[in-house]
């Protein structure tokens, strides 16, 4: 994806209109949460609580 200003907007854009600022905070930190975990994956680290055999 492109810089996090990108993202951002498009996270809002999907988000119906009656969305609050907790949902719209939500929204980001899943998302934030999700790349970072995907960029560990990518880096070879083991996602946290995982059997590191």
């Amino acid at each position: 994806m492109g810089s996090a200003k990108e993202a951002t907007r498009q996270t809002i854009e999907h988000l119906s209109e009656q969305a609050t600022w907790d949902d719209i905070m939500y929204e980001l930190y899943v998302k934030q949460k999700i790349e970072e975990g995907l960029a560990d994956v990518e880096a070879g680290h083991h996602p946290k609580g995982s059997n590191k055999t």
